[in-house]
């Protein structure tokens, strides 16, 4: 099973619905609830960033009985340095944004910790691309 969804840059309103809505299909499918969880983690960190950073962009999801692959598309100015991004606390993020909540510099971190694979293709001037999966148990199901 194949989702895909628009993720706007321009409200942030909008951030996390599609992370909300992979994570409902995931469910419906039966799939263990830790994994969801970790899924819907990875998914929500890349769908801020991709808000917050990248101007939006397109998230899809590719379900099959033993996994979850997801791939997140910005084209936004990317990222410079990858490893100094992946450090946990280090952020970018406007002002702005930091007042509401978020920019704490987790997001990468907390997708690392959660996927069971994480790559981050990213150049200056040439956008994002995030691809994380995430591995259901054995004695885990999807019905796809």
């Amino acid at each position: 099973m194949k989702l895909r969804y628009e993720v706007s840059g321009e409200d942030m309103s909008l951030a996390g619905k599609a992370s909300g809505e992979v994570k409902r299909a995931l469910g419906r499918l039966g799939v263990n609830p830790a994994a969801i969880k970790r899924t819907a983690v990875c998914m929500y960190e890349a769908e801020m960033n991709m808000v917050i950073h990248g101007g939006g962009g397109v998230a899809e999801a590719e379900l099959s009985p033993d996994r979850v692959v997801v791939t997140m598309r910005d084209s936004g100015p990317g990222i410079p340095d990858l490893e100094l991004a992946m450090q946990e606390g280090y952020s970018t993020a406007p002002e702005w944004i930091r007042e509401m909540g978020f920019g704490a510099g987790m997001g990468l971190p907390n997708m690392k910790r959660n996927s069971d694979e994480l790559r981050i293709d990213s150049a200056p001037g040439k956008g994002t691309t995030v691809t994380i999966m995430v591995k259901f148990d054995s004695s885990e199901g999807t019905g796809a």
